[in-house]
């Protein structure tokens, strides 16, 4: 597969294309060519070094190209961007591309890190993506409670459990293979995609349980 990460020269960005990069075309995006291309190529020299070979290939385009190009979009960009973005890629994607948030609406306050629709009545994410989506039913919720620290390092084996929301079944599993490629992940189901808050939130949750019991780097595993 094509797998397109807008905002990928960030760290979750990173860990992705290194991961994936094993099996599939990654495509990493920004608003600067130039600066995708940068980072792809220094990725690409990451996951040889790491993997020794990689089947795939990492390849780097402005966000407009890569979303026109993917199979698969992974939007890894903050909460306050998604309409300023979502508007301008998701009008481009193909209806069959399956698109992906991982994006967590919460804040840093004085008692901790608070999720934003419950402090300020706002939508979550899911509900701010779905608004710019061609096929809504492509939208799948995913990869919210990972250890980014982790993640970019490509040798680390994993343990966390992702949840997963979503309305089509064609595009959960697709999600679902992609979190069951990175050694240690195993998605588990929440629900439609009405139910993303609940996967959104979890990131303040752990966040605070973090910072208040000393835990380096956790993650969420149901046992």
């Amino acid at each position: 597969m094509k797998i397109g990460i807008i905002g990928g020269t960030g760290g979750m960005g990173k860990g992705f294309a290194l991961r994936w990069s094993q099996n599939h075309n990654v495509i990493v995006g920004s608003r600067d060519a130039k600066r995708a291309s940068e980072s792809a190529n220094e990725y690409t020299n990451i996951a040889k070094e790491s993997f020794g070979q990689i089947n795939g290939t990492i390849t780097g385009n402005d966000n407009i190209s890569v979303a026109k190009d993917s199979d698969v979009l992974i939007l890894s960009i903050p909460y306050e961007n998604i309409d300023a973005v979502c508007s301008e890629v998701l009008s481009q994607v193909k209806d069959s591309c399956v698109v992906v948030s991982p994006i967590v609406p919460m804040i840093k306050t004085d008692v901790g890190f608070e999720f934003i629709p419950i402090k300020e009545n706002k939508p979550f994410s899911y509900q701010l993506v779905l608004k710019h989506m061609k096929n809504k039913s492509k939208l799948v919720s995913a990869f919210h409670v990972i250890s980014e620290k982790k993640l970019v390092n490509p040798t680390m084996v994993l343990d966390y459990d992702i949840f997963v929301c979503g309305d089509d079944k064609d595009a959960i599993d697709v999600v679902n293979g992609l979190i069951n490629e990175i050694k240690g992940l195993r998605p588990i189901y929440l629900g439609p995609g009405e139910l993303s808050y609940l996967a959104e939130i979890s990131t303040p949750l752990l966040l605070n349980a973090m910072i208040r019991n000393k835990i380096k780097n956790p993650g969420i595993k149901i046992i």
